[in-house]
């Protein structure tokens, strides 16, 4: 069985918890809109002819396949994740990079931009406008945090 999906929606979120970083990770994911979901993480590969589509609700237990980018921290740390995805110019499907780091929102887009061009330069491809969905945040005193950006597949 292939399983090629059609669509993709993008979402992100970060949440902090007094409790722990799993609690923390469990509300970065409902905010981001896929906290009742069973996310399946796969690599980096956008289909051909994969679209972009508005985020949507899934059934709650649905298994969702995602390439998913999280980093989890501690009080009094900054932190950032998130992914970047772009389609070839010659129209055969498109790439997408995961990151997560100590540091700011800007240095990570940074990062996954230079990982977007290496993938590109690897394959000796060229790529089309690379889009972004990163969260940053600063975790506060006695909290965890989770930040994290998702490419979400739908409709196989």
């Amino acid at each position: 069985m292939n399983l090629v999906p059609k669509k993709f929606f993008v979402s992100s979120g970060c949440a902090v918890s007094k409790v722990s970083d799993l609690n923390a990770f469990d509300q970065a994911l409902r905010n981001a809109k896929i906290g009742e979901l069973n996310l399946v993480s796969v690599s980096s590969v956008l289909p051909v002819g994969a679209k972009k589509v508005a985020a949507r609700e899934l059934p709650m237990g649905c298994i969702t396949h995602c390439v998913l980018a999280q980093m989890r921290g501690g009080e009094g740390e900054m932190i950032s994740a998130g992914i970047a995805y772009a389609h070839r110019k010659d129209g055969k499907g498109g790439y997408v990079a995961e990151g997560h780091m100590h540091g700011t929102k800007k240095a990570l887009k940074e990062v996954l931009e230079w990982k977007m061009n290496e993938m590109a330069n690897l394959r000796e491809v060229e790529l089309m406008r690379i889009s972004y969905a990163i969260e940053e945040l600063s975790i506060p005193m006695d909290h965890y945090g989770t930040c994290l950006g998702a490419l979400v597949f739908v409709e196989y």
